[in-house]
């Protein structure tokens, strides 16, 4: 199962190496593409693609520092790094989404002639690379949330080259103008939806909340049911990546019993927080005649 998990992770790692090297060439591509031809929703696919080869770079980075063997000074390993990547990913893209969204409307009032040809070859040539992007990463995207953010951005990439190819087809059989604004708007609220989830749950992540689906009043109730304790308190719960889960907690017992006997009322917490929970690192600190508030808790 190492083997497999390692080999698994290797070939993630790979993939996002050739991902970021297509959105490079891509963005390059319709940068001159988008100039030559004026149509500005090919400029925005690029700047898409752009911040998404950013994006997967940062992924990659992550991934690396995430294989990196815990030490001393850090005991947590550097698995966080995948979750700051996926932060500083959502902060950028939401950035340039208001700054699409102001040309695109600006294009509106002051419209320009665009050469569907071009908008057309390269739209088709960004939805073919990224496509392939997308099923490189298909098989790796429930790994974690780094891996996951650099496949939604992928699979962004590949819709917004869609759209733009739309929007030269209509170009070319109407001469509709204004429909490459259009294009670049809708991009860009596309692109604002997509990114509110990833970065609401990676703050979470680095603000230590407990996460969504666990309710910390229902894990005290569910824990004071196992024989022998009176009450549990000074109760965290928090995500160290988006798969690792700690809880720590102050355990009361109802009597004054050798630490040896803790050893059972333990495993019984450690099973209701693992197999109900899903969490899977549990420190516990037991105490006896030490109500919460009083002296020496």
């Amino acid at each position: 199962m190492g083997h497999d998990h390692g080999h698994h992770h290797y070939h993630s790692h790979n993939s996002l190496g050739i991902t970021f090297l297509l959105n490079i060439v891509i963005t390059v591509a319709q940068v001159i593409g988008g100039i030559i031809s004026g149509s500005l929703a090919l400029i925005s696919d690029a700047i898409h693609n752009l911040s998404d080869g950013v994006a997967v770079l940062l992924a990659y980075i992550a991934d690396r520092l995430g294989r990196r063997e815990k030490t001393a000074k850090h005991s947590f390993g550097y698995k966080r790094a995948e979750i700051l990547a996926a932060f500083i990913n959502a902060l950028v893209l939401i950035a340039i989404s208001f700054y699409l969204m102001i040309e695109a409307i600006d294009r509106f009032t002051d419209p320009k002639v665009v050469d569907f040809k071009w908008m057309l070859g390269l739209g088709v040539l960004g939805f073919l690379a990224n496509g392939f992007s997308v099923f490189l990463l298909h098989g790796d995207h429930h790994q974690n949330l780094n891996i996951k953010a650099a496949y939604l951005h992928l699979l962004g990439d590949a819709l917004t080259s869609l759209a733009v190819i739309v929007g030269a087809v209509f170009i070319w059989a109407w001469g509709w103008t204004w429909i490459d604004p259009l294009v670049t708007l809708l991009i860009s609220i596309y692109l604002l939806l997509h990114t509110f989830k990833l970065l609401k749950e990676s703050t979470e992540i680095l603000m230590q909340f407990a996460p969504a689906s666990i309710d910390p009043a229902e894990v005290k109730q569910k824990l004071e049911t196992v024989n022998g304790v009176k009450q549990i308190y000074h109760i965290h719960i928090w995500r160290l990546t988006d798969h690792t889960i700690h809880f720590e907690a102050h355990v009361e017992l109802d009597s004054d019993i050798h630490l040896s006997e803790t050893r059972e009322i333990d495993e019984a917490m450690d099973e209701i927080l693992h197999d109900e929970f899903f969490i899977n690192h549990v420190t516990l600190q037991f105490e006896f005649n030490c109500t919460e508030g009083g002296e020496g808790c």
